[in-house]
């Protein structure tokens, strides 16, 4: 099944480098296994690895044993929709690339709070408009 992003096209990809996704096949592609619905392609700030840190989902260290460098500021992650929500309301939300975060998610983040955060943004906007 061909999963779509928040604009209504097909799913880009997030990440290669470090390969992100709950499936690590670079995609915020989810599934019934998927538990936390990794589904928010992010680009990792300072502040939001902080606030990841802050509630116990620390993603900027390394866990060699897992073949996890640890994310660096930059780095495109997908993200768990509810903690990036909590980075939302405590201020600390990282930037959004819209067309790599799976629609799934709009069931619990709206689009015109991910739009907010978009560094993604089509030349055709229309679609944003729903």
């Amino acid at each position: 099944m061909t999963q779509l992003n928040v604009l209504g096209g097909p799913l880009d990809e997030c990440g290669q480098d470090p390969v992100t996704g709950f499936y690590r096949d670079a995609t915020c592609t989810i599934g019934p296994e998927d538990l936390g619905h990794h589904s928010i392609c992010a680009v990792v700030t300072v502040e939001f690895l902080a606030h990841q840190r802050s509630i116990g989902n620390d993603l900027s260290t390394p866990r060699p044993q897992y073949g996890f460098a640890g994310l660096q500021p930059g780095d495109t992650w997908c993200v768990t929709a509810r903690n990036w929500l909590m980075a939302h309301e405590a201020g600390a939300a990282a930037p959004v690339r819209l067309a790599a975060t799976n629609q799934a998610v709009l069931g619990i983040v709206p689009l015109e709070v991910l739009r907010a955060y978009a560094v993604d943004v089509p030349d055709d906007t229309s679609s944003l408009d729903g």
